[in-house]
Order: C-alpha cells, then structure tokens, then sequence
C-alpha cells in the first residue's frame, strides 16, 4: 500500500504530524474558547457561512457523517474490489476508520469544547476521515499506476491538502470546529495512514506466506 519511491518521505511527514497533533493538543487541552491563531484565522464560532456557500458547506460536512462517509468508503471498496485487489479494499476500511478512531479517542483526551461542555472539538473527525480517504485513494493510485517519486510526492500531498482544505472549511464556516481542531485533524490523517498501510502490507505478506507454506505442505 506504500509505493517503495514514497515510503522514506511520507515516515517523516508521519513523524512531523504527530507532532503536530501532541502539541496542539497540550496547548489546547481543556479549553472552550478559540486561540490567538484561532481568532487570527476567523471567528470560529459564529456560523457566519450565508447563501449559497451554506448550502455547499452542509453538503461537505456530510461526506464527513456516518451516512455520507459509508457511501464514500463503500464506493472506493467497490472499486477495489472489481479491480480484484482486496489488500487494498482493506486498507480503504481500515484506514479511515483508524484515523476516525484516534481522532475520537483524543477528543476524549483534550478535552477541548465548543458550543458547550458537551461538544468536544479537537481534533476534528471530519477533517481527519476525509483527508484519510483521499491519502488511501492517492496512494492506491499512485501505486496502480507505477507513478514515480518526484510525482507521487506531488499528487499524494495534493490529495491530502485539497481534502482537508475543503472539510476544513466547511468545519470552520459552520462553527462546528476551531481552525486549530481542523489542522489536528488534518495532522491525524498523515500520521496514521503511513502507520495503517504500513500494518495492512506486513498482515497481507504474513498471510499470503502462510497460505504458500500450507501449500507447499499440501503437495509433500
């Protein structure tokens, strides 16, 4: 799931997100109000989005639902699979799904609010499932294509910054996120698909080894 070009650039990007995420973690944690970037950026609470930009931002949010991002995975595994290549159908499930889950569990973690005690913002699960799926599909294709490393390093992170850029956006306009929640959740998604395909090949190649050991075993 990881192009061999792409494997020693996306481990440092996957370092410096995580990164990322811990610190603004720290420095957010416990908070209900915006920060100094937070202010600089927008008013992150007012859901100031009007006519005919509402209606594109509630459409972008959501993709970022249970019921949008089920049709987005389930339509990208359809995919995979009548290319006959269910490794990657699996690492489209698990991908985003792990993102959404670290991103859950830090909420819980933080501990940061808006609109409320009840609303926990950082990081923004939206931001991170979406960025999540395109850094899959990206990979998937660069990989398919044979796609080489001067232009993998483009379209990977382009994938990646369009994806978040739009759900960021939508968070923001909507007030349902701080700037800072969409940027840990943007960070979420680039530290943990290198570390998912990174798993999801080393599981497929135990696998695959096992079932030609057993094999092999049959014919003797």
């Amino acid at each position: 799931m990881l192009p061999p070009s792409l494997r020693p650039w996306l481990r440092l990007v996957a370092g410096l997100a995580a990164l990322v995420v811990v610190g603004l973690g720290v420095a957010y944690s416990g908070h209900s109000e915006p920060g100094r970037v937070d202010r600089w950026v927008v008013d992150p609470t007012a859901d100031s989005v009007g006519p005919p930009w509402r209606g594109v931002a509630l459409a972008v949010d959501f993709l970022g639902e249970p019921l949008g991002a089920a049709m987005l995975v389930g339509a990208v595994v359809t995919g995979c699979l009548l290319l006959r290549s269910p490794r990657s159908a699996v690492f489209v499930v698990a991908g985003p799904g792990i993102a959404v889950v670290t991103a859950t569990l830090l909420k819980s973690l933080v501990g940061r609010t808006i609109h409320g005690d009840d609303n926990l913002s950082y990081p923004s699960g939206h931001t991170a499932f979406l960025t999540s799926l395109a850094l899959v599909v990206a990979l998937l294709v660069t990989g398919r294509l044979g796609i080489g490393r001067t232009a993998g390093s483009l379209v990977v992170p382009a994938a990646a910054l369009v994806a978040g850029t739009v759900m960021g956006w939508a968070q923001v306009a909507l007030g349902a996120h701080y700037p800072t929640d969409v940027l840990g959740g943007w960070c979420t998604a680039l530290a943990v698909i290198p570390a998912t395909a990174w798993v999801v090949d080393r599981t497929a190649d135990r696998l695959a080894e096992r079932a030609t050991d057993a094999g092999r075993r049959e014919l003797r």
